[in-house]
This record gives structure tokens, sequence and C-alpha cells, in this order.
């Protein structure tokens, strides 16, 4: 009986620092970008960069709404493909916002959430979507906007996201 309860201890503790040691490995998150917020994306350069995320959504067969905002938050396109679902106008808008507001690709966000623990807090951040699919438009090393993809998985809208956040620069 003595011997069970060692083992059972013993078990026990393994288990709780194991626990432990996972949770202290866990990196944290990066400190917020410093790229500075430009002038606002015009409406040409908007237009190459919705044609470039259009036809890599077009080629994949994925039907999408993309939004492209400038950098005050704003919208400046948005184009929703026939089939696509009225749910991802909306994501789509806060894939791009959340990409504007924090300066970074909202895949960071995934990620965080994905790992887990201390990753979880990203939820309680205002306005950070953590799905992939919203990417910073930076242009000269400013911000001049962002864009949002959501129709497809996640991977999918990054994909598009950043065939058009590449057409920018």
């Amino acid at each position: 009986m003595k011997t069970r309860i060692n083992t059972v201890l013993g078990f026990t503790l393994a288990v709780v620092m194991f626990a432990a040691t996972a949770s202290a490995q866990q990196a944290p998150p990066s400190p917020p970008p410093t790229t500075p917020y430009g002038a606002p994306i015009g409406l040409e350069a908007a237009k190459k960069v919705m044609a470039a995320a259009e036809a890599e959504a077009t080629k994949n067969n994925w039907a999408m709404a993309i939004i492209i905002l400038d950098s005050t938050g704003h919208p400046v396109m948005l184009h929703k493909f026939d089939n696509t679902q009225y749910g991802s106008i909306g994501a789509a808008e806060d894939k791009a916002r959340s990409a504007l507001y924090y300066r970074r690709p909202t895949k960071v966000f995934e990620d965080l959430v994905a790992q887990g623990g201390i990753g979880l807090r990203t939820l309680a951040l205002r306005n950070a979507s953590p799905l992939e699919g919203g990417i910073p438009l930076i242009v000269d090393g400013k911000i001049i906007g962002a864009i949002g993809v959501s129709g497809a998985l996640s991977s999918q809208d990054g994909q598009v996201a950043k065939s058009g956040a590449e057409a920018a620069k």
C-alpha cells in the first residue's frame, strides 16, 4: 500500500513538474511593432492591391470577401465574390482592422491563441481578430492601410491577403 501511494505521489509530482516546465518554455509575446502610420492608401494603389488579391482567389476558385482599409481605418474598397457567405464581409473587415490597429498580420494572433496558456490573453484584446487573413499594407516603411480576406480556410485567406499586400510594395 505504501509503495502504491509513493508511486501515485511520484507520478503526480512528475505531471506537475512537466506542466510547469511546459508553461515556462512558452515564449512571451513579442513587443508591439513600431512601424509608423503613413498617408492613407489612395484609390489607384488600392485597385492594384485588390486586383492581386482577386487574381489569387480566382486562380484557386475561392469565393471570398476582400476589403482594403486606409491608414485611418476607413474602407477604400470591398469586393464580395458571388456565393460568398455574408458573414465573411464582417470577418474580412475585422481582420483588416486588427492588422491595421495592431500593426501586424492577424496570423500572429492566431498563433498566440493556438499556443494556449498566456497566448489566450489575446482573446481579450479589443479589435484583435485571431484568424489569419489580415495584413498591414506597408510602403516605404509606413503603414498606408490594411487588407482583410475571409471566405475560405484561414490559411487560404492569408494566402490571398499576402498576394494583395505584396502588390502594395
